[in-house]
């Protein structure tokens, strides 16, 4: 087992391990920690746990120290010089006609480089724009090419659902989304009610997977014969998943009628539930094909 401390460089950023040394540390401190991208400013977000050695990447690095007032203080400057080289950025942006979005600036704790976060379909010359940043800033400059996802993530904004973005305020890696969740949820089909705002499947459809998955292998399909408790015989009408009742087609004194009835009511041959395709339009099929193929892609990017 090894002893670490999760730390996390923005919000609802991946969580990155460091040895704790003998510092005191408690969640909800900021450290100073050394990355691949230099000496950086973080915060813990938990308390310091052992965790099992194949979990961690050796050599795990340290703590260089518990963040003091002077590292606070150095923080918010580089927050707000982080604005000025936006704005800048942009104008350069301008200057060389480039068919790019600029999304974010991000200076290093010790201002060793200066990472600009940008979208752009296709490749882009910006060697050219390097250069200009490099001569007003006086130090190591970074272009970064990012998907929608993760310019969503970085700006945030407002979900269907009325509250902030799981990506920006609690998903710390995205996960894998498909159009199999959506149809095991019961969910409409149509693309515009199943996407983010950043135009991909919506991450939340991998919240209640599992759930859904585990209570519709104990219900039969929209069309089975059933056997009743009572003693009927009739074909299934509908289903309420989460409340695991069947609504029932049955026929009594040579009249059809649909009754309710709890999943444990009813006898029928257990099988793999059906697809989900109604009411879907060849238009709306081939945009969730695109989804799809885009989400695909997506994952293989964010790899």
């Amino acid at each position: 087992m090894t002893k670490v401390i999760g730390v996390r460089f923005r919000t609802a950023g991946k969580v990155y391990f460091f040895d704790p040394l003998k510092f005191d540390i408690k969640k909800g401190d900021h450290v100073i920690v050394e990355t691949a991208r230099g000496v950086e400013y973080g915060t813990v977000v938990g308390d310091i746990r052992e965790v099992e050695d194949e979990s961690v990447i050796q050599p795990l690095k340290p703590v260089l120290r518990v963040a003091t007032p002077k590292d606070d203080e150095q923080e918010k400057a580089n927050k707000a010089k982080e604005k000025d080289a936006f704005k800048i950025c942009l104008e350069k942006i301008k200057k060389h006609n480039l068919e790019m979005k600029l999304i974010d600036a991000e200076y290093t704790f010790d201002n060793n480089k200066v990472l600009f976060y940008f979208t752009a379909d296709g490749r882009i010359d910006f060697r050219e724009l390097v250069k200009d940043l490099a001569a007003v800033f006086k130090t190591r400059i970074e272009l970064r090419q990012i998907g929608v996802r993760d310019e969503t993530k970085i700006l945030g904004g407002i979900g269907i659902c009325g509250r902030p973005l799981c990506c920006h305020t609690h998903l710390s890696e995205f996960v894998p989304v498909s159009i199999k969740m959506a149809k095991e949820q019961n969910l409409s089909l149509n693309p515009t009610k199943i996407s983010g705002v950043c135009g991909r499947l919506m991450c939340c459809l991998k919240h209640e997977e599992e759930t859904y998955e585990y209570l519709n292998k104990k219900l039969p399909n929209v069309g089975d014969n059933v056997t009743t408790d009572d003693g009927l015989r009739g074909e299934v009408h509908s289903v309420n998943v989460l409340r695991q009742l069947v609504k029932v087609i049955v026929e009594t004194n040579d009249e059809k009628e649909i009754r309710e009835y709890k999943v444990e009511q009813l006898r029928f041959k257990k099988r793999h539930r059906k697809d989900k395709q109604d009411d879907i339009t060849a238009a709306e099929l081939k945009e969730l094909e695109k989804l799809e193929k885009q989400e695909g892609r997506s994952k293989l990017n964010d790899d």
